[in-house]
């Protein structure tokens, strides 16, 4: 029994000194230079965000800007109740091939209205609630979706960087609570 604890005790710490050894073998993906304005602090990066994936229909979104801020292997993870784990996983690449098109041809806009940020040394994390427009659809004015977005930064070589996005939307029965709202 002595033997069994200590190999699975041996094989934890051998995994625990690889894993990070494995994850810097990865050919790390090509990303764009960011605007250092972009990326020089929370609130830009955030703004950034919403403001590459933004814009009146027709309009091309801001691909090169929306690749620049993301961290090589970031990844957005939207909830999903069609999905068997509750969620998805994409690369921006992934999410751009999706979604990049829809969002010029239908107008989508995506807008800030609360934000609660904590910080612990590199790490950033970021409730940031939005409201979601549409021009294609009724009145453009009105939002017809909300959410958070939980989005996990590091602020690494003099600027922040986009580790992930996970959201999940306001719905019947998930209503976001008042002090999500323009804090």
């Amino acid at each position: 029994m002595r033997t069994w604890r200590w190999s699975v005790g041996a094989c934890m710490i051998a995994l625990l000194v690889a894993g990070p050894t494995a994850a810097q073998q990865q050919p790390i993906p090509e990303v764009p230079e960011a605007n250092p304005s972009d990326v020089e602090s929370v609130d830009a990066i955030i703004t950034a965000l919403y403001a590459s994936i933004s814009g009146p229909a027709g309009q091309a979104r801001d691909w090169e800007r929306f690749r620049s801020l993301i961290a090589p292997h970031g990844k957005l993870i939207p909830t999903t109740a069609q999905s068997p784990t509750g969620y998805v996983y994409w690369t921006p690449e992934q999410y751009w091939a999706q979604n990049g098109q829809a969002l010029a041809d239908i107008g989508f806009t995506e807008a800030e209205i609360g934000r609660r940020v904590e910080t612990f040394g590199m790490i950033t994390q970021v409730f940031s609630t939005y409201e979601s427009y549409r021009q294609d659809q009724g009145d453009p004015d009105t939002p017809f979706a909300r959410g958070i977005n939980s989005i996990q930064l590091v602020h690494h070589q003099d600027r922040y960087w986009i580790v992930n996005i996970f959201w999940d939307s306001e719905r019947p029965g998930n209503p976001i609570p008042e002090d999500y709202i323009g804090g």
